[in-house]
């Protein structure tokens, strides 16, 4: 095999499907990124045997064929070639001989034919979404998701479809966050709980443009997204997932509207009090038109008030700072409503339309 092609574009190709090559394995192959050359088309391909990436790369072939690099040295040696054409020339042995401007380098490589082939898909059951809409719903649903449960549902999210619809789902036992986006197309009901992991390095693909679109295609345990130039496939994760909407409810005793602005800045205030590795919650203490917020460390205290508009019963009720954060972050609206019952029961938010509701659990303080 022999083909050429700019550094950016190998760059960027080797990038995009490094984030499925395992950190560790047995398999030695699965360390590598495949390199094929045929019919045309430069790809690159690496696999963990959950999660598959193919992208193709642009470029010239001289000679077709394949090669199976070491990832991690394959990149560090990409990355810091000259910013000018690169050669890949592969011998019968595997042996690449890469060559940039004065750079040569020899690189062992093993046999292509070796590597682990992404899963075929049928591609008859499918949804089509923007790029934007769908990196914008992994956004705001992802950082609800559990890092370390070996509840393999609190480690993926839901996505429901129904008709026009899309609805999303995330939650690690303390949180829900719940996002529904409208479709292009009318589809078959369906659902499919699809790992954090992939949808993680997904969003990092996406450039997020809104003339972009992205076809998802779903198969018994497996989910493929193809984009313009890569393909993504995942293994689904199987089982029922929870009944989130049953715990979604309308019911409260104080309606809160507060600038998101604000109530953002506040709660990050409070956090400069907190030592690293230190779980001290930050108290609402919500009356008039105001919320008093409190945060005692043994740092230090801070109080600071905000306006709102209440509704309802006074209350005062406690968070852990991040969860709070997380979620006014990624919320665009300038400003949020938010809904309690009492300081025992769960904080939710959410918009008129209900194209986003937010599911917050309080913790135990003392008044003082």
């Amino acid at each position: 095999m022999k083909i050429i092609c700019s550094k950016n574009n190998l760059l960027n190709g080797v990038n995009i499907v490094s984030k499925a090559v395992p950190a560790k394995t047995s398999m030695s192959i699965l360390q590598c990124i495949l390199i094929k050359a045929e019919k045309g088309k430069i790809t690159l391909t690496a696999n963990d045997g959950e999660l598959g990436i193919e992208t193709v790369v642009e470029g010239t072939i001289e000679r077709e064929g394949n090669v199976a690099l070491d990832a991690k040295f394959l990149s560090d040696i990409v990355r810091k070639l000259p910013e000018n054409t690169v050669t890949l020339d592969v011998e019968e042995n595997f042996v690449t001989h890469i060559t940039c401007e004065n750079s040569f380098i020899n690189l062992i490589g093993k046999d292509g034919d070796d590597f682990t082939a992404l899963p075929k898909i049928s591609k008859t059951d499918s949804i089509l979404i923007s790029e934007f809409s769908l990196r914008d719903v992994i956004r705001q649903t992802i950082f609800c998701l559990s890092e370390n449960n070996s509840n393999h549902m609190m480690n993926s999210e839901l996505f429901e479809i129904s008709n026009d619809t899309l609805k999303v789902v995330a939650l690690d036992g303390y949180r829900i966050a719940y996002r529904k986006v409208a479709l292009k197309n009318t589809y078959p009901d369906n659902k499919v709980i699809i790992p954090g992991k992939t949808l993680n390095e997904i969003s990092r693909i996406l450039t997020g443009d809104v003339n972009k679109d992205v076809v998802i295609y779903f198969e018994k345990n497996l989910v493929l997204f193809e984009l313009e130039n890569t393909t993504i496939v995942s293994r689904l994760v199987e089982g029922q997932y929870f009944n989130y909407e049953q715990m979604l409810n309308n019911d409260y005793e104080t309606k809160i509207k507060v600038r998101n602005k604000d109530l953002y800045e506040g709660i990050d205030r409070g956090t400069l009090m907190l030592r690293e590795g230190e779980n001290k919650p930050i108290v609402f203490d919500v009356s008039d038109e105001k919320i008093d917020l409190s945060i005692k460390t043994i740092v230090g205290e801070m109080k600071e008030n905000i306006s709102c508009e209440k509704s309802g019963k006074d209350i005062a009720i406690a968070f852990r700072p991040k969860f709070f954060l997380d979620v006014l972050k990624v919320l665009e609206e300038e400003e949020i409503n938010m809904y309690m019952i009492n300081a025992k029961s769960p904080c939710i938010i959410r918009n008129d339309e209900d194209t986003y509701v937010y599911f917050i659990l309080p913790v135990n303080f003392i008044k003082e």
